[in-house]
């Protein structure tokens, strides 16, 4: 072909390739329509302002579809209304499948497209989305960061977004925050209910337990909590799972054994709460102590599980003893796992721990040699400061012997006056052998405190 023809077709073919990333991207963008931003989560675009000052590169982890996007998206809804202009935020899906090649070169069309097409002034925001699909991302994030001196933002599906090799590139130049599913509190939005006293909590008792019951049930992904029908929702949830597991896990950490993956994970959904031992898992399963090993450590990497160890001031015996397993959302855990008639006390104990590991909380369980068991233990610094069980239904005689009994044990222990104990229905207070202990629902506590 003469050289003519070569550099018309390629010309063309480069046209055509601009042409197609300006489309994408006025999909993704503000400048031409509105974006659907959903239910303000007010807590966290105030978060994400406050990082945004720092002048640092912002990276904003999570589990998928925990609200990431949508939360940049109200961010940048905020600084328009305030007065920005829309051709100054530069939005990057990196999931969207329209886009081909994901690599450093495509970064760098896009945004020179962007520079060229939309002509930015010289402060503005680029987001990249769900950035881990790039390999060296972090190089193109620094080069804006520095370079340009504009506002870098970054979200990511795990939690090793920031590995070793990732941080040496960023050292000191990037602050993080997990973003979670909805708070009970943030559900309550969703729903149109306000609470903003305690009186509210009192007036709306009802409609509080009721919504309660479907926050335990369904969880707290921002659509499952708007999505009405019951059969949407379960499709939905599965469909999260297979991109947890697909996207996140087989196709990050390269997994061939696509069947090993989800047994291990519908496994400990199944047993959420419980007490956990590699080696049991092993002969119940049939699988090597290693593929446990690994499969584990990636399936808290994308956050979907959490493991508790037991409170001990030796390490070794944290790591030779069982971990109690936690998923990030009910209502993902009971689209999956294999659920039974008495799961509430389950749920209600995940619900707890998601509860807690929202305010970043150093969290243990403990057990002494009589086998007496609490559920949750808060650590500060370097003293226990908060002791917590969860107990469904206390009602019966022998139940409520059992968590006093541990609970007075373990304040003796560690020399704490007072003692938690989170139900479905009963509040009141006991004071034994000079231990208070506060029995409160579950709901209300959600809300208390965070008034």
């Amino acid at each position: 072909m003469p050289y003519n023809k070569v550099y018309k077709v390629e010309l063309l073919l480069e046209i055509m390739e601009k042409s197609e990333i300006l489309n994408i991207s006025n999909d993704w963008n503000f400048w031409k329509k509105d974006q659907d931003i959903g239910i303000i989560r007010g807590d966290l675009v105030e978060k994400i302002r406050e990082l945004s000052e720092t002048k640092e590169i912002v990276v904003i982890k999570g589990i998928r579809r925990c609200g990431k996007s949508t939360s940049l998206l109200q961010f940048c809804k905020k600084l328009i209304e305030s007065g920005l202009e829309k051709n100054n935020i530069l939005i990057i899906n990196l999931e969207d499948p329209r886009f081909k090649n994901l690599n450093l070169n495509l970064l760098n069309k896009i945004y020179e497209l962007y520079l060229t097409e939309l002509q930015p002034n010289q402060n503005h925001i680029v987001i990249l989305d769900e950035v881990q699909n790039i390999d060296g991302w972090e190089r193109f994030a620094r080069f804006l960061h520095e370079n340009k001196k504009i506002k870098v933002f970054v979200t990511g599906s795990s939690s090793k977004l920031l590995s070793s090799e990732y941080s040496s590139v960023l050292a000191g130049r990037h602050l993080d925050l997990e973003i979670k599913p909805l708070s009970f509190k943030e559900y309550l939005l969703f729903q149109n209910i306000e609470i903003k006293d305690n009186l509210d909590i009192i007036n709306k008792r009802h409609s509080l337990k009721s919504e309660f019951k479907n926050y335990l049930i369904n969880g707290g992904f921002p659509k499952i909590a708007i999505t009405k029908s019951e059969t949407q929702r379960k499709e939905l949830l599965e469909t999260y799972f297979r991109d947890i597991i697909i996207k996140d896990v087989v196709k990050r950490f390269k997994i061939r054994e696509i069947n090993k993956i989800e047994d291990l994970t519908k496994y400990y959904l199944t047993n959420v709460s419980a007490l956990q031992s590699f080696n049991n898992i092993k002969d119940v399963l049939k699988l090597n102590l290693d593929t446990i090993e690994r499969f584990s450590y990636y399936l808290t990497s994308v956050f979907l599980l959490n493991f508790v160890k037991k409170f001990s001031y030796s390490e070794k015996e944290q790591l030779l003893n069982p971990k109690k397993v936690y998923c990030a959302d009910n209502g993902l855990r009971n689209s999956v796992a294999f659920v039974f008639s008495d799961d509430y006390g389950k749920l209600a104990e995940n619900l707890v721990f998601n509860n807690l590991n929202m305010e970043n909380k150093e969290i243990y369980y403990w057990k002494n040699k009589k086998q007496e068991e609490i559920d949750f233990i808060i650590k500060k610094k370097q003293k226990i400061v908060q002791l917590i069980q969860v107990c469904w239904n206390i009602e019966k005689k022998e139940t409520e012997e059992r968590e006093f009994r541990a609970l007075i044990s373990a304040c003796k222990e560690f020399k704490i006056k007072e003692g938690l104990i989170l139900t479905e229905e009963i509040e009141r207070e006991d004071k034994i052998d000079g231990i208070n202990i506060i029995i409160k629902p579950i709901w209300k506590w959600l809300l208390e405190g965070k008034l």
